[in-house]
């Protein structure tokens, strides 16, 4: 149904936008309204929203879809990529009144407010979202606190008072605290065809059947890269990011992962740490954060992008192959090319809007690593490619080749 709840949205510029509560925000704690505080940032993702709120990525960040309507299909149970919504907010246009999949269970705002996540609709997204993109991301508050109990200018002295996103060890708070195995894989949703995925390959020197183990530092994986891993074969032991190189090598690993999450890489020290001293002596794959680590594990430095980039539809140019592809996004940090260049380091991908580095190789190791994500879902698949080239590399324990890069998308984009 409607709501009538007031809410309101604050960022730290001053601005406040006036709209309707849902979701968490319909909550009260003795009497008085929700408040949820985070950076701003926004995606411009037509649909998965329900895969977008439960990225541990967004841990600690308000969440604008630039999409209109949001909610038109409710929730299905199949369709998260960690167990709960993760973000500190949800912000859209327009909250959809019909939930309408047969798989869904619940709906948008029940799914929230039941996860405790504020929320506010009926305000104007494109206003926001112009604001964000000149003034860059910022942080605010969502509240459905009355006016008369906390005045606008509050909320604003509030939103001010949010600690940075930079220097934020948020992976430490969302990494699992210990070990385990991950064992789902793609299913249904499986694509039919490319190198891997039909003919299950198997570890160079084993028997037929074996399966590649895999070791994931663990620093806040969406489900679906794991379910990538499963379906080529994989045995996939994740570890939380305190992991150290003595207890990897004791799994003895075909490969490690190194996988996304939210906050500042560059205050990830257990990681870092760790990759210094293991990167290269496994075959090792990163993606996102994960990405952002190996680089700077190798001696890379990284910087704030100013708004960042989060979407289904960011294109993005191998180097290798000269191939575009279409990648699903969601982070706020960039390697610093120069200093990747300068540490070993070959960028393999270019963001294509702003020249941004988005993926690179190891010239003498077995390393490579993306920004984006190629298990996007929902979303275009066509980096997906990227983890048959961890299986060969991982066959042949060389570093990544352009002939490999190249046999790989080819073979996916025949399907």
């Amino acid at each position: 149904m409607q709501t009538t709840k007031l809410a309101r949205l604050a960022l730290e510029d001053g601005t406040v936008f006036h709209g309707r509560a849902f979701g968490g925000s319909l909550r009260e704690v003795d009497g008085v309204g929700l408040e949820g505080a985070g950076e701003v940032v926004f995606n411009t993702a037509m649909c998965g929203y329900q895969e977008a709120l439960t990225d541990l990525s967004y841990t600690g960040q308000i969440l604008t879809m630039t999409a209109t309507e949001m909610g038109n299909y409710g929730v299905a149970a199949e369709d998260i990529e960690s167990a709960r919504p993760c973000v500190a907010g949800f912000v859209v246009r327009e909250l959809s009144q019909v939930a309408s999949n047969q798989r869904s269970v619940s709906t948008l705002s029940d799914w929230l407010e039941e996860a405790g996540v504020p929320a506010i609709h009926g305000i104007d997204t494109r206003a926001l979202v112009r604001r964000l993109r000149l003034g860059g991301a910022m942080r605010g508050i969502i509240s459905s606190v009355p006016l008369a109990a906390a005045s606008d200018l509050e909320l604003v002295a509030r939103a001010r008072a949010i600690p940075s996103m930079a220097g934020a060890n948020l992976a430490a708070q969302v990494s699992p605290r210990c070990s385990g195995r991950f064992e789902e894989a793609l299913g249904e949703w499986a694509p039919r065809g490319g190198l891997f995925v039909e003919t299950k390959p198997t570890p160079s020197g084993r028997a037929p059947g074996a399966r590649f183990q895999v070791v994931a530092i663990d620093c806040g994986a969406k489900r679906n890269i794991y379910r990538h891993l499963v379906e080529r074969n994989c045995d996939v032991h994740f570890l939380p990011h305190t992991a150290t190189a003595a207890e990897i090598r004791a799994l003895k690993p075909d490969g490690l992962f190194i996988s996304n999450g939210p906050g500042d890489p560059s205050v990830v020290e257990t990681v870092i740490r760790t990759l210094r001293d293991v990167a290269g002596e496994i075959p090792t794959f990163g993606i996102c954060l994960g990405h952002q680590l190996l680089a700077l594990a190798l001696g890379a430095t990284t910087w704030k992008l100013k708004f960042g980039h989060r979407g289904a539809n960011q294109p993005v140019r191998n180097l290798l192959t000269g191939r575009v592809e279409i990648t699903s996004q969601n982070h706020g940090f960039c390697v610093d090319e120069k200093s990747l260049r300068a540490a070993g380091g070959e960028p393999t991908h270019i963001h294509l809007n702003d020249g941004t580095l988005a993926g690179f190789r190891h010239t003498a190791k077995p390393i490579f690593s993306v920004q984006y994500h190629p298990e996007a879902s929902p979303g275009p698949h066509d980096s997906a490619y990227l983890f048959d080239v961890f299986i060969e590399m991982m066959t042949s324990r060389r570093p990544v080749g352009a002939i490999e890069m190249e046999r790989a998308q080819a073979a996916l984009a025949a399907i």
